[in-house]
């Protein structure tokens, strides 16, 4: 391979809490034990499409925990071996970080609390604090592993907080990220103590993309980043600085072929014969999950007493092969829950059973795959009802291996694949005679109906198979990423301050064209709180004493306000969006031809929007109203602000007055007047050699719209789109940017300074 080909080869680094091997350490001997199910096996079929030279990744690196705690006399054997052997990348975590990051944080907090399990939600600063320190040291191995063209495909739960760290220190890779168990709602997600709740969507939103198996997860992932966040979402994409960050629904799929064929070699078509004539003519319901409270299989146990309780002439009829996979055993509660489980079975087949007849059949063991395939391809129908699941790929799974495409899947509504599997038996988890009544539909459900229904997922799961989904998921990362290089490029970068700045210097006539709200304070809640600081009076001062500028704040606020602030400093105010004018030195003066008789008609109207939507009250100004709702709950007051927009548009459709919705407000104002009216006398002629012109929403549109070419126009913030030539990202570097412009020429520093 030449310079050049190793030079553009690409790779992905898949990231996850565990590798997919598990190392075991036994008489001083490692044991490398490679995963079953879980990220690893979902992921294997796409990895092992990266070989084909094709491709556009060339390689592929996985970082991730061990599986298990490391004697410091075997971390270098095992670091070896584990590149050697699977490329992988372990990271040694210390059994206490291992108890409180895994065991604690993992499965007390977010496990329980994102599957809407509130009350088995255990909160423990301490447990935050190793989660916090697990993400970091994942964070410290891979910034030593990364290179400029890599991809990082981060995975689950276990490691939200790693997208935003890895920015912080790498700002220019591109990063992935997939949540595979659901989101919670807002009203569950804001369980958690603010401060968590806030770093954690912070740390997703370090990624470039951010993938959930449903649109559901994903609503509730945005609404939850813009009701504590404050970012307001734009058909999936979120604006954080620079940067456009993309929240997408991504359903994961399976190896549909290794399942399709696997169920049909000789091998498994003979087990499957025996199995059916060991439980002899009976309708076979497969039952097969992890021990986990969230798989619903207690719920399952006593539908299906409620089945044999309502439907006596099925009794013999049928076999509930019901198979529970150990997990965590270690943990008291899923101690508690076996017991449970086995008590009922051991109930209700003393309560139905026979010598002859055996209504469940309990199996509490791990199956690898063929085993697997077998119990798929014997029953007749399969049982998956957990009371809330990410996706659930058994269900896939089971419907993939029905070679003659007979056989009823009976699904709960909760797990993320009932939103793909539409034409499955779609039932109610927690409640039994829904599931009772679902059984008996499957099994009187005719072979012809089997097979239609069947034949349809199974084109889809052919379809959109696990390599699909990998693959598109980085389709629409590196559209992410490319969407953020365009944003990016318009940012104002330090070279593009420098030219500005050195522009300023060597001009002769300087015009500062600057908006108020928003590009020199920040919004406040009520407006009148929103007071020019200390530090922006001086620089404004330090600008307008320099005998070649003009400076003009060019605002929606009320004359009364400019004036009360800004009367002692020598430069010129446009208030009420170019209502009012007032020249440096000069009184103020009203645009010509100003009227505002309406404002007594549609005061009302704005009066009922107040009284309906909490917090939200009206602006009065001289020639416009005006109703904010920043201080609402946002998604009421967003619905509210459109639906009074739409109103207002509708009354005043033959009248001269503009209805403009902008930052958190909806206002009426006399039309025919803006800011770029506002503004010609400042531009007409041919005055100045330096324009600088900055603002930050909708109503500074109308005044980029009017500059020169040569000015410089510059937007805070990018929500909408912009015809300004640069954004920024916020009122304090704005501050920052004129405060360095306001320094004399001796003392002037470059703006990377």
């Amino acid at each position: 391979m030449s310079e050049a080909d190793v030079a553009g080869k690409k790779r992905m680094i898949v990231v996850s809490n565990r590798l997919p091997f598990t190392v075991r350490q036994e008489a001083g001997i490692l044991k490398f034990i490679p995963s079953v199910g879980g990220i690893a096996t979902g992921l294997s079929s796409y990895l092992e499409s990266l070989k084909d030279h094709t491709h556009e990744f060339q390689d592929c690196l996985w970082v991730g925990w061990p599986g298990s705690s490391i004697g410091e006399e075997k971390i270098d054997e095992v670091r070896t071996r584990s590149l050697a052997e699977f490329n992988a990348v372990p990271i040694f975590l210390s059994e206490e970080n291992i108890e409180d990051f895994y065991q604690g944080f993992c499965n007390e907090t977010i496990w329980p609390l994102f599957h809407y399990f509130q009350v088995y939600t255990h909160f423990d600063d301490s447990h935050w604090a190793h989660y916090i320190e697990v993400n970091r040291a994942f964070c410290r191995t891979l910034i030593d592993l990364i290179r400029p063209d890599d991809t990082l495909w981060i995975h689950d739960y276990h490691l939200m907080l790693l997208p935003a760290m890895i920015r912080q220190h790498l700002p220019d890779v591109t990063i992935g990220f997939f949540l595979h168990i659901p989101f919670p709602s807002y009203e569950i997600f804001r369980l958690l103590p603010s401060t968590w709740r806030r770093e954690i969507l912070k740390g997703m939103l370090g990624a470039d993309l951010i993938a959930f198996h449903t649109n559901d997860y994903r609503q509730d992932f945005l609404r939850c980043v813009l009701r504590i966040l404050g970012y307001d979402p734009n058909m999936g994409e979120i604006i954080v600085g620079d940067r456009i960050i993309k929240a997408e629904t991504l359903p994961m799929g399976i190896d549909y072929r290794k399942y399709n064929e696997g169920a049909a070699e000789p091998a498994i078509l003979r087990k499957k014969q025996d199995i059916q004539k060991r439980l002899g003519d009976a309708k076979i319901i497969l039952s097969i999950d992890r021990l986990d409270y969230t798989k619903g299989i207690v719920n399952r146990l006593e539908a299906f007493q409620t089945f044999l309780e309502n439907f006596p002439s099925w009794r013999r009829k049928v076999v509930l092969l019901l198979i529970v996979v150990p997990s965590r055993v270690d943990v008291k509660h899923y101690e508690v829950m076996k017991n449970q489980i086995e008590t009922l079975v051991g109930r209700i087949n003393g309560q139905f059973g026979s010598p002859e007849w055996t209504p469940i059949v309990y199996m509490y063991k791990s199956l690898t795959f063929s085993p697997l395939i077998e119990m798929y391809a014997s029953s007749h129908i399969a049982l998956i009802t957990p009371l809330r699941d990410g996706m659930n790929l058994i269900a896939k799974e089971y419907i993939a291996s029905r070679v003659d495409k007979t056989g009823v899947l009976i699904l709960s509504e909760m797990a993320g694949a009932s939103k793909e599997l539409l034409e499955a038996v779609i039932t109610n988890p927690g409640n039994r005679n829904e599931i009772a009544e679902a059984i008996l539909e499957a099994l009187q459900m005719p072979e012809e109906e089997q097979i239609r229904r069947n034949t349809i997922m199974q084109q889809r799961l052919r379809r959109y198979d696990v390599v699909r989904w990998a693959t598109d998921f980085m389709e629409e990362l590196a559209n992410a990423n490319r969407a953020s290089h365009r944003l990016a490029a318009k940012t104002l970068n330090p070279d593009a301050r420098s030219r500005i700045m050195e522009h300023y210097h060597r001009s002769s006539r300087r015009l500062f064209l600057l908006d108020y709200d928003g590009t020199l304070v920040p919004f406040a809640n009520m407006p009148h709180k929103a007071v020019p600081g200390q530090s922006l009076l001086r620089i404004l001062r330090d600008l307008s004493q320099e005998s070649c500028n003009e400076v003009v704040i060019v605002s929606g606020r009320e004359r009364d306000f400019l004036e009360q602030w800004f009367s002692s400093i020598p430069i010129s105010l446009v208030a009420e969006h170019g209502a009012w004018i007032k020249e440096k030195g000069s009184d103020w003066q009203m645009t010509p031809t100003m009227a505002a008789e309406w404002k007594p008609k549609l005061k009302p109207l704005f009066e009922r929007y107040v009284d309906r939507i909490a917090g939200s009250f009206i602006e009065e100004k001289d020639f416009a109203l005006v109703w904010h709702y920043r201080a609402t709950e946002f998604e009421q007051g967003k619905l509210a602000a459109q639906e009074l927009k739409d109103h207002l548009l509708a009354l005043t459709a033959n009248i001269d007055v503009h209805i403009l919705q902008g930052n958190r407000t909806v206002e009426a104002r006399v039309g025919g007047v803006n800011k770029g009216t506002g503004c010609v006398r400042f531009l007409s002629g041919d005055l100045y050699d330096f324009i600088l012109c900055i603002g930050d929403d909708v109503t500074d549109e109308d005044l980029f719209a009017i500059l020169p070419d040569t000015a410089y126009s510059i937007r805070v913030g990018v929500e909408g789109g912009t015809s300004a030539h640069h954004t920024i990202g916020s009122v304090e570097e704005v501050i920052r940017f004129l405060d360095q412009i306001a320094l004399p020429d001796d003392q002037a520093i470059s703006p990377a300074g």
